[in-house]
C-alpha cells in the first residue's frame, strides 16, 4: 500500500509547476517495507512552505483520503508533517524543502519525481551525513544524568525515575550499541532485529520495574554497559570525567544502603 500511494502522489505532483521533486527514503532504500511501515517523502518545492503549516496541510490534502496531519517540532523537525490516510490506513510523513535544503540529508533517497533532473544532480555531487553522538558530549553528562535519577529514586518519584531510563535508552544506549555493531544510530530503532542476542540483552537489562530494588539495579545495569560501550567506541581524546563519576558512585552506594 505504500507504493501504490507513493504512485499516485507522484502523478497528482507532477501537475503542480510548484513541485520540483519528489523522493522517498526510509526502509523504502533498504526494501525492508511490510505492513507496519509508515512511508517517507521528501517534497521539494520552488517556494519555501514548511514554515506555513497551513500550506504544507494543503498539500498533504490533495494526496488521499487525508484523515489528520501536524507538525514534527516533538521530534525535532518542524519540516515534517506527519500525516495519517485512510483506505488504507497508513501513517506517511511528508518532509518540505527547498532544493537548496535537499543539498543537506542523512541519507540518499529514492528519486520519484525530478522535472529538471536537479535532484539527481544534487545526489551526485553531494554526500548524506547521518549525525554520529558526540561522545563528549556523553561523557559530559551521562554521571549527572546518574546522579538526577538516584534523587528521582531516592525521594520516591519512581514514575519520574521510570521515564528516564526510557531517554537514556534512545539517547545514549541505543545510538552506541548500533555503533558497536556498524549499524547507524538510529536510537532503538529494530534493536530486536538488529543487534547480536548478548547486545540486547543487555538494553533490555535497562528496563526496570515500578520498584525500588529494581530501579538500582537497572541503573547499576545502565552504568555498566555505559562503561562496556565507552570503553568499546570512545576514542583516546574523550576527556573523562573520573572525578565526577567517583563522587556519583559514593552517593549511589549511600542510596543503596538505604533501600
Amino acid at each position: 500500500m505504500q507504493k501504490e500511494f507513493a504512485e499516485s502522489a507522484t502523478k497528482i505532483l507532477s501537475q503542480d509547476a510548484s513541485v520540483i521533486g519528489l523522493a522517498v527514503g526510509g526502509s523504502w532504500l533498504s526494501n525492508e517495507i511490510d505492513e507496519y511501515s509508515d512511508l517517507d517523502l521528501i517534497l521539494v518545492t520552488k517556494q519555501k512552505v514548511s514554515d506555513t503549516p497551513s500550506q504544507m496541510l494543503a498539500y498533504a490534502q490533495r494526496l488521499g483520503n487525508f484523515l489528520n496531519g501536524f507538525t514534527g517540532e516533538h521530534v525535532g523537525e518542524p519540516r515534517v508533517l506527519i500525516c495519517l490516510y485512510d483506505d488504507p490506513l497508513l501513517h506517511v510523513d511528508i518532509k518540505f524543502v527547498t532544493l537548496e535544503e535537499f543539498h543537506h540529508r542523512v541519507e540518499n533517497p529514492h528519486i520519484l519525481l525530478d522535472r529538471e533532473g536537479q535532484l539527481q544532480q544534487i545526489l551526485d555531487s553531494t554526500k548524506a551525513h547521518f549525525p554520529l553522538p558526540d561522545y563528549q558530549w556523553l561523557e559530559d553528562r551521562f554521571w549527572t544524568w546518574v546522579h538526577y535519577t538516584l534523587l528521582k529514586i531516592g525521594r520516591g518519584e519512581y514514575m519520574e525515575a521510570l521515564d528516564f531510563f526510557g531517554y537514556l535508552r534512545m539517547v545514549v544506549f541505543g545510538p552506541l550499541l548500533h555503533l558497536k555493531n556498524k549499524h547507524l544510530p538510529r536510537g532503538v530503532r529494530k534493536v530486536e532485529m538488529m543487534l547480536p542476542q548478548a547486545d540486547f540483552q543487555q538494553i533490555k537489562s535497562t528496563i526496570p520495574n515500578y520498584e525500588r530494588t529494581s530501579l538500582l539495579e537497572t541503573l547499576h545495569n545502565s552504568i555498566e554497559l555505559y562503561r562496556s560501550l565507552r570503553k568499546a567506541l570512545y576514542p583516546v581524546e574523550i576527556i573523562l570525567r573520573t572525578d565526577t563519576e567517583a563522587q556519583v558512585m559514593k552517593y549511589f552506594e549511600k542510596v543503596n544502603k538505604n533501600r
